[in-house]
């Protein structure tokens, strides 16, 4: 199909109808999410969880639309430009130059992407949950976003890493992957959580949390089957696939429960619901049949035990952010090594080696993670510590005893207790 046809087929009113509710779907994960680590969260600092994810809401848009978006996509052939293949060009800042030529294509994909640049950064929150200085997460969220997630992107899709072979449908080496390291990266910097491990810090609301899984869940359908960028067979598939891997996957993680600590858990059955999410995302238009299935039941298995090496590594992720996003997105993008089926789907991409292609596939997803993982855990890492020595990222001890909410805040949650 020329440029000028897939211009043109992208442009239709269906397939533009299907986008933009995608994208709300997106940016509806986003306060999911906060529900989703709120209620992990204690009470006295739920309101400073949902803050860091709506800091995102507010800012990231912004500055996504100003350059952001520009230094991610700019040199995109279907945009009809020529940038280099490590970073986008300066042609769309600030939206210059993108009209409704094109069908509105390109505002499409301004606003489609933006709402994943939105959720990228918003899933460290729950790494550091409890003691980061807001001013440090302020200044944080908006800098990661430009100096980590657009450059990983642009790698990813239309950059080296991509134009190598490597796949990744919806984000799980860009974006799961990403800011799963980077998570891991902040924990070091922070620091344990006063009396972590040896007091627990369990949830404080299941039905926050199950909540929040629900409407990631919902929202999810449209991070993986609005990347088909058409209302297509691709996108049926790729909903399909979300659905089936999260059920496997929180089956999975429910049963390992049940076998290694006698009970089924609601946390258990939501963070596996969660991880098999991430893990079906890299490969939701590269796979069919029962591989979505035996995806969401490997990462519920690996990720069930992923979650307690933080114990004994001795790196206090409050939620389970690299457990599940690390890890989750790790192993889906190399399981799609194995299962990719381009054959089924009638694309040029390679086959995994349980359809024929042998260990090439599964070679470039691990060299793509791998890029992605020292990228995003040193920048981060140097981020935070300059952060560190000038303004300081931690809260002090009283207010980390007091709560976040109200120190930081001057609001709280609940008025009947401050536990």
């Amino acid at each position: 199909m020329s440029e000028e046809e897939l211009l043109a087929a992208a442009a239709t009113d269906g397939n533009v109808a299907w986008v933009l509710i995608s994208a709300a779907l997106v940016l509806f994960m986003t306060p999911g999410l906060a529900f989703f680590y709120g209620g992990m969260d204690r009470s006295r600092n739920v309101l400073n969880m949902l803050m860091m994810n709506f800091w995102c809401l507010i800012t990231i848009p912004i500055l996504w639309v100003v350059i952001g978006f520009s230094l991610a996509q700019g040199g995109d052939p279907l945009l009809e430009t020529g940038a280099n293949n490590f970073i986008g060009g300066f042609e769309y800042f600030g939206l210059k130059d993108l009209n409704l030529d094109d069908g509105g294509v390109a505002l499409i994909a301004v606003a489609f992407l933006g709402m994943f640049a939105v959720i990228t950064p918003a899933l460290i929150s729950g790494a550091v949950a409890d003691r980061m200085k807001f001013s440090a997460w302020a200044i944080f969220a908006p800098v990661w976003m430009l100096i980590v997630f657009v450059p990983v992107f642009r790698w990813v899709y239309g950059g080296f890493l991509g134009d190598r072979g490597s796949l990744d449908f919806a984000g799980g080496t860009a974006i799961h992957v990403n800011a799963g390291v980077a998570a891991l990266a902040a924990v070091l910097v922070l620091g344990r959580r006063k009396g972590w491990p040896g007091e627990g810090h369990p949830p404080h609301s299941m039905p926050l949390v199950m909540l929040g899984t629900g409407l990631l869940w919902f929202g999810w359908f449209g991070f993986n089957a609005g990347s088909a960028l058409a209302a297509n067979g691709t996108a049926v598939q790729a909903f399909m696939n979300t659905f089936l891997a999260a059920a496997a996957a929180g089956l999975a993680w429910a049963l390992v429960e049940r076998v290694r600590d006698g009970h089924f858990t609601n946390l258990g059955v939501a963070s596996g619901i969660v991880a098999g999410l991430v893990a079906i995302t890299p490969g939701a238009g590269f796979v069919a049949g029962m591989s979505p299935i035996y995806i969401g039941l490997i990462a519920g298995v690996i990720c069930a035990f992923a979650v307690g090496l933080k114990t004994k590594a001795g790196y206090d992720d409050a939620l389970d952010v690299v457990g599940v996003h690390l890890v989750g997105g790790l192993v889906g993008s190399l399981l799609l090594g194995l299962f990719s089926d381009p054959d089924y789907f009638g694309t040029e991409v390679m086959a995994g080696l349980f359809h024929g292609g042998g260990l090439g596939l599964l070679g470039e997803q691990a060299l793509a993670n791998g890029v992605t993982i020292l990228y995003s855990g040193i920048v981060t890492f140097g981020l935070l510590s300059l952060l560190k020595i000038t303004i300081d990222v931690r809260v002090s001890d009283e207010v980390e005893d007091a709560g976040l909410d109200l120190a930081e805040h001057g609001e709280t949650a609940y008025h009947e207790t401050n536990a």
